[in-house]
């Protein structure tokens, strides 16, 4: 996973790393992860390999009876459980590049000629509005706890970069790796970059455990095996590594030939950087922690590609991931550029969703697509990253004029820096994060209006939403503070409430997105 720094300057192209939940999400970057009626879980999971070979397992979702007991219970979720490992691992090298936790799979799915789009199978529908529950007390419990963490984390990311420089570490371990490397370039930076991150890593273990393990165990929300989590823990790091080895050399490059204008090669390099990483991500890197592979329920999935279609988007590919084996928690998103964009539903949603309840939020994800919200966060991300390497650049003059003896280098282009930059980054991410955060939440709106309209099933879209809250232990209002510092989603009530409100159509008004839907 990308360091906070990287993570909340320009995690937005990642809106999939985990991927874009149409879930909200709390801005808790340690953690990996990113709704009433609850359907009996008749699903038994089944080894199916996909057409292409990539993927061995998936899950037959059998029709199921509906379970009026509601499994009460939040959710903030993190980015994805499979990069959590590596959420620092370099936060210097994430802050610079852009790395994003982005994990997402892709399932083939052919396209088909251009068709006259059948309308949805028509039945009658709730329109009474939904009301929004009172959260549970332990739901309370885990939204304070996450406040907590999340209070933590960014002082972790300032104190932890700060101590490696003011110790001397970070020029000591330079020093090392190029006595090592004989002095040259890229074995330096390579070495260096290795064991620092391999310290950070240490280091932050223990919290890692507790946050990502420990405490979702705790609170029921965890189904995964101390063997599974330790494992992602350490393909989460490899990957890091392996980036980190292929990119980081790029930057600190720059920053040698060209130390006055580093930072805006650097930021645009990023911009494809980013669009690598989106087609990337979902081919090689979530198949890494999880299997993924077609929907089982064939019937489900007739529905969900003609939603598709009435948005607009031929041949899309859904996708159905065997999150059962992590977490009790839902979600879905979107994830990918080009062939390998795609909608990704955890089992566990399907378990828990009716059929039309699930149809909204596939076209929450269409929406995303439709609306181009994939490629604005690519924009948007370069110029934040554009924004957070000037301002560094500049900062770092003050940190060398009074600090340069104690930490041993007086230049950016030395790879001890790399906690310097992170720190600096960090800082910048603080300021930007509100603005950032609300325009998510913008496009986290726009997405659900354009569900409403594709669906014209307010009730399905409301109850959803519900029923996931209380599944993941989500606090439908909370406080001012938090929505603006860790909410990248409106908070469920907002949601509900939007929803309940959002009905042009019952007034002969055309919804504001028709224009782009097949009628």
């Amino acid at each position: 996973m990308a360091p906070a720094a990287a993570q909340k300057s320009v995690g937005f192209v990642g809106r999939d790393v985990d991927q874009n939940p149409v879930f909200e999400r709390s801005r808790n970057v340690r953690q990996v992860r990113t709704r009433p009626r609850v359907f009996d879980a008749c699903v038994k999971q089944t080894r199916h390999p996909h057409k292409d070979g990539r993927f061995v397992a998936g899950l037959q979702s059998p029709r199921c009876r509906p379970n009026e007991a509601g499994n009460g219970a939040q959710r903030s979720i993190r980015y994805t459980p499979a990069m959590q490992s590596g959420k620092r691992f370099a936060a210097g090298f994430a802050a610079l590049t852009g790395l994003f936790g982005a994990v997402a799979i892709p399932c083939a799915v052919a396209d088909e000629p251009a068709a006259e789009t059948p309308a949805l199978a028509s039945a009658p529908q709730d329109t009474s509005p939904v009301s929004v529950p009172e959260p549970s007390e332990k739901a309370l419990r885990y939204h304070r706890g996450n406040t907590a963490i999340w209070a933590t984390e960014q002082i972790l990311s300032l104190v932890l970069p700060l101590a490696l420089l003011l110790t001397g570490f970070s020029a000591w371990l330079r020093t090392f790796a190029s006595r090592i490397g004989g002095g040259r370039f890229y074995p330096t930076l390579a070495i260096y970059f290795v064991l620092l991150s391999l310290v950070i890593f240490v280091v932050e273990l223990p919290m890692s455990y507790y946050v990502g393990f420990l405490r979702e165990h705790v609170y029921g929300l965890s189904t995964q095996r101390f063997a599974k989590w330790t494992g992602d823990q350490a393909k989460g790091f490899a990957v890091g590594m392996v980036v980190g080895l292929l990119v980081l050399w790029v930057p600190y490059w720059l920053l040698a030939k060209s130390p006055q204008h580093w930072w805006l090669w650097t930021s645009l390099l990023a911009l494809p950087f980013y669009l690598l990483t989106l087609l990337v991500a979902p081919l090689w890197i979530a198949p890494l922690f999880n299997k993924f592979g077609p929907m089982k329920d064939k019937a489900l999935e007739a529905e969900i590609l003609m939603v598709a279609k009435r948005a607009g988007v031929e041949g899309a590919r859904v996708f159905e991931v065997d999150k059962s084996v992590d977490t009790a928690k839902v979600n879905a998103y979107v994830t990918g550029v080009g062939g390998s964009k795609r909608i990704v539903l955890w089992d566990t949603l399907m378990k828990r969703l009716s059929p039309e309840q699930t149809k909204y939020v596939v076209g929450h994800e269409l929406g995303h697509y439709v609306l181009g919200h994939v490629w604005t966060s690519v924009i948007f991300s370069t110029v934040l990253t554009f924004l957070g390497l000037f301002g560094a650049h500049r900062l770092s003059r003050f940190f060398f004029a009074h600090l340069g003896e104690r930490i041993g280098f007086h230049q950016l282009s030395d790879i001890a820096s790399l906690p310097l930059l992170m720190f600096m980054l960090t800082l910048f991410s603080l300021v930007i994060t509100p603005a950032a955060l609300a325009f998510s939440r913008y496009h986290e709106r726009e997405a659900d209006r354009f569900g409403l309209d594709l669906t014209h099933d307010n009730h399905a879209a409301a109850t959803a939403f519900v029923a996931l809250a209380k599944q993941n232990l989500a606090v439908p209002r909370p406080g001012l503070l938090d929505k603006i510092f860790r909410a990248s989603h409106p908070p469920i009530g907002e949601r509900v409430d939007f929803i309940n409100s959002y009905r042009p159509w019952e007034h002969g008004a055309p919804g504001n997105y028709d224009s782009l839907i097949r009628r």
